[in-house]
């Protein structure tokens, strides 16, 4: 326990000594001056160039009294002024601070001087002042009775003319408020300096207050904008309350802008504005160190500043301006708390805990300087004030900058590991869907090359086109992941477009004949034989599309035309399009449904199928390559999805040729030797299966360490290298390989195929990539091309021959 309380002593001797050394130059005492003698000041010797004199000492003063003029035999004391009225004596009693009175003075003025002027304060709670007869100056109405007494605070300063004598009388008069009379010096000094110390300070207390307003909406946006960081709240929600503080109190700045604001309105909010900032900086100091808040020492704080609040908003000035004085007594020690709660979080390493620490012990400098002009012990000088404003909410933005920058710091790590976890899961989900299609659609190529009966025919067709459909959204969902991360890669390799169209047509025409939808392409103009382009891409586009369209369309056509817009001899600019007479999209309906996992309403799902990702894909694909797809729709006549994009034309159109494999008869992997590596039995029988039909005679190892004891360098020409297997991967098994010394081909067939995975896989050594599920003629054609296999007089033949 006594360790814990001597760093809080420590801070609280450091904030003393700090008020002690800072004071003075941070507060002015009074100005002194020769004060009045029986309700005369004699000022011939005065010099008003220096500073403004306060007219203080012996007024001649009159209780129950409001004449503009009085006899010489009228009862009359002299008091000390400035007084409120609690402490002085008529006939040797204490006075009510309800009532009225009038106070008296003859100024004697040096026969030389400039232009003078009076800066009078508000008073408790209504005046009006008479300078030689003349009414210069008034704060609402004073009058005799609580019914006729209109109460108003404001500082002014006001010119007057005399000669060399100046008779001021003074009417106050006090049913509104707890307090009465008057607790401030009026003043005298040159017109233009006291207007330009009024100008200044208002300017002061008009800026600060826009400073604070801004950072209160600042801070405010960043809440609702951001993660909800209450501490934000708080600290907003303390900007706004403590910005009519400034204007709205002391030299009640805001009504010299708005002078007709009524006095009951502005009083409550002067009092309810200190009660709930202080109970948003206590809020703020909670969520900001709740590990090194005390909760129960805040939350009575909090509580005792809602029931003052509440006890404002319910009662009358007269009743509630008496608890400023409790009030205050309780806002000392809290302020020191505060300074010891920032110690604490600055001794346990806190975010911005060190500017947390020195900006309360500058709102506790300042505080002290307020509770003593409250008192009339001292006046800060508001330049001084204004720079202990800056300096606190300049540190307190410093603290919420650096949290919200750790917030977005902390964010930015969460998302890249929820990132990498969502890439390793992709990536394993990607390998456990594909291994299975992998038979499946391995085993369906093979049964149809069985000369299987027309009904076997029929029901293979179904298989195969539905475990496409699987790959095909299983393909979508990886190559969002893919654009997401910005990953997606374009081939530029020559396309016969004509023939790619054409592919695309018939893969799609069994599911429109199911339909009974006329599938067609239309090509307009003379296309160029060989573009460059990424096939796959523009296959997966183009077919997303198409199906697309066949799913949307009850009955009629799908039509996917080709037309040229532009073309040079280096270049050709291609409008593709597809159109379709299905259910038409409606006008509102049309920005959401290229949005990820997005379709048309909920039923449409559930009717037509599908996750909703084709078209998203499809769009940002497009968007990767400085192209836009874009959507003409007619609810209940059709659509038509179409881009435009462009596309180099190569200098020599060439364009490699597929391997075919339709003759049975042919053997273009004859006596060659393959390894192959796979721990899942399915996709062992469909590879092998593959290779016995191509002529290949073929081993098997089910996991990496096998395959470095079976390869024989001398036997096999080729390795067909699985890549997740158990006791050794397909990777670290090529490392070694590779170690070894072993230079033959090394062919990847894996499920995984990130661009990231495929650069890993080169980087190892691998030769060349084949995705599962497997397609026959791309597996033989990279074989081939891997083991050089050449063709001569319509034989095979590869080196080991």
């Amino acid at each position: 326990m006594t360790r814990n309380c001597v760093p809080g002593l420590r801070v609280v001797l450091l904030v003393v000594s700090m008020v002690m050394l800072i004071f003075p130059s941070f507060a002015s005492q009074p100005i002194y001056a020769p004060k009045a003698i029986k309700g005369v000041l004699d000022l011939r010797s005065a010099k008003f160039t220096d500073a403004p004199i306060n007219i203080n000492g012996e007024w001649t003063f009159y209780w129950k009294l409001l004449k503009k003029t009085s006899r010489s035999d009228t009862y009359h004391e002299y008091e000390n002024f400035p007084e409120l009225w609690n402490t002085i004596l008529w006939k040797g009693k204490t006075i009510s601070s309800q009532g009225f009175a009038t106070y008296e003075i003859k100024i004697l003025l040096p026969k030389e001087r400039d232009q003078l002027a009076l800066k009078i304060p508000d008073m408790y709670s209504a005046y009006e002042l008479y300078a030689n007869g003349k009414l210069i100056a008034r704060n609402g109405t004073p009058g005799p009775t609580k019914e006729t007494t209109t109460p108003y605070w404001s500082t002014q300063v006001k010119p007057f003319l005399a000669t060399d004598t100046l008779n001021l009388k003074l009417f106050i008069s006090n049913f509104h408020h707890s307090k009465g009379g008057i607790s401030k010096p009026i003043q005298i000094g040159l017109f233009n300096e006291l207007q330009d110390n009024s100008n200044l300070g208002n300017a002061l207390d008009f800026l600060l207050t826009g400073c604070m307003i801004m950072g209160g909406l600042y801070f405010l946006g960043l809440y609702l904008l951001g993660r909800h960081d209450k501490s934000t709240l708080y600290f907003s929600l303390f900007c706004f309350f403590y910005s009519y503080r400034i204007i709205g109190s002391g030299g009640y700045s805001l009504h010299t802008i708005f002078p007709y604001i009524g006095w009951q309105l502005a009083i409550h909010l002067e009092y309810i504005s200190l009660f709930m900032a202080v109970a948003m900086f206590a809020l703020y100091t909670r969520y900001l160190y709740p590990k090194d808040t005390p909760g129960k020492i805040i939350f009575c704080m909090i509580g005792v500043c809602f029931a003052f609040a509440l006890i404002t908003i319910l009662s009358p000035p007269i009743l509630f301006s008496q608890l400023m004085n409790p009030f205050l007594g309780l806002l000392t020690p809290y302020i020191f708390f505060a300074i010891y709660v920032y110690w604490v979080a600055y001794r346990n390493k806190r975010i911005g805990a060190k500017y947390a620490l020195l900006s309360t012990i500058a709102l506790c400098i300042i505080f002290i300087t307020l509770i003593l002009a409250y008192y009339d012990i001292a006046y800060p000088k508001e330049f001084l004030l204004f720079s202990g404003y800056l300096g606190f909410f300049f540190c307190q933005s410093l603290i919420l900058s650096f949290r919200f920058a750790f917030t977005l710091k902390k964010a930015k790590e969460d998302a890249e590991v929820g990132l990498k976890v969502k890439s390793e899961f992709l990536s394993t989900m990607s390998h456990e869907i594909r291994t299975p299609l992998n038979a499946v659609i391995g085993m369906t190529h093979l049964m149809m090359k069985e000369d299987p009966r027309p009904d076997q025919q029929s029901h293979l067709d179904v298989l195969l086109f539905s475990a496409k459909n699987l790959l095909g959204i299983v393909n979508d969902i990886l190559d969002f992941s893919t654009i997401e991360e910005g990953k997606m890669q374009f081939k530029s390799i020559p396309i016969d477009i004509s023939d790619l169209v054409h592919k695309i047509i018939s893969v799609h025409k069994a599911s429109a004949n199911e339909l009974n939808i006329d599938l067609t392409a239309e090509l307009h103009g003379p296309l160029p034989k060989i573009i460059l382009g990424d096939t796959t891409r523009i296959a997966q586009i183009v077919g997303n599309l198409v199906q697309n369209a066949i799913k949307f369309t009850k009955s009629g056509w799908v039509k996917l035309k080709i037309d040229i817009v532009n073309k040079t001899e280096k270049e050709v600019t291609l409008k593709i399009s597809v159109e379709d007479t299905g259910i038409g999209i409606p006008l509102e309906k049309q920005k959401i449904i290229f949005e990820r996992f997005t379709q048309i309403d909920s039923s449409t799902s559930r009717v037509f199928g599908g996750t909703g990702l084709g078209l998203s894909v499809s769009k940002h694909m497009l968007a990767l390559q400085g192209s836009e797809l874009m959507l003409e729709s007619e609810e209940g006549k059709g659509s038509t999805f179409y881009f435009i994009q462009t596309f180099p034309i190569p200098d020599e159109p060439a364009i490699p040729q597929p391997v075919g494999v339709d003759q049975p008869e042919e053997k273009p992997l004859q006596h060659l030797n393959v390894l192959i590596v796979e721990d899942n039995r399915m996709n062992v029988l469909v590879i092998k299966s593959f290779l016995k039909r191509w002529g290949a005679i073929s081993d098997v190892a089910i996991n990496g360490q096998e395959a470095l004891e079976k390869l024989d360098a001398t036997r096999h020409q080729i390795v067909l290298m699985d890549l997740h297997m158990p006791v050794l991967d397909g990777y670290e098994a090529t490392k070694q390989l590779r170690e070894r010394g072993e230079t033959l081909p090394i062919v990847a067939v894996t499920a995984s195929v990130a661009p990231d995975v495929k650069e890993k896989m080169f980087a190892i050594g691998i030769s060349d990539i084949i995705s599962k599920p497997i397609d026959p003629e791309k597996l033989l054609s990279v074989i081939i091309e891997q083991v050089k296999i050449k063709k001569t007089d319509g034989k095979y033949s590869h080196p080991s021959e």
